[in-house]
């Protein structure tokens, strides 16, 4: 009577790349969030790095793209983007990993309702980038940026 071998071991070898645990974190943070959910997911290192992944739950990338359109069809800036953010963030953590879950609903009913920053944030974002232009030689830009995105259409184009 022939006998099944068993299969060896798998052989785990140190990478230094640190992508595939992340990427397992990633689809278990996932999991314990509502439909509709956008999530920034930052992985802080011990050397002091950081690497940020963005990720949705059911049904958040179509929503997601359809209001980074709606967005910026209006003109909705940067400013406006980190205002209507903060109004619904919710901030986590699980050890060294920083999470924030923007539900998207009711992103989506600000953006339709013409929610915007208030004045004075805006002036202090435009601040913050002339000041960034000065430090790296660059030409100052006037203009706030542009709407950032919560979609992966936007938010991974370069």
């Amino acid at each position: 009577m022939a006998t099944a071998a068993l299969p060896s071991p798998a052989l785990l070898v140190p990478t230094g790349d640190a992508r595939p645990v992340e990427k397992a974190a990633v689809d278990g943070i996932v999991d314990g969030f509502q439909p509709e959910t956008f999530l920034w997911i930052v992985f802080h290192r011990p050397d002091g790095g950081a690497r940020v992944w963005y990720a949705w739950t059911t049904g958040g990338t179509d929503l997601g793209d359809r209001i980074d359109r709606l967005a910026v069809a209006v003109g909705l800036d940067s400013a406006d983007w980190l205002h209507i953010g903060d109004r619904h963030c919710e901030h986590s953590t699980r050890g060294r990993i920083a999470i924030q879950a923007y539900p998207l609903r009711p992103i989506l009913a600000d953006v339709e309702n013409g929610v915007r920053s208030p004045e004075d944030r805006r002036e202090g974002l435009r601040r913050v980038v002339r000041k960034a232009a000065e430090m790296t030689g660059q030409t100052p830009c006037t203009l706030t940026p542009r709407w950032l995105g919560v979609g992966p259409t936007l938010l991974n184009q370069k």
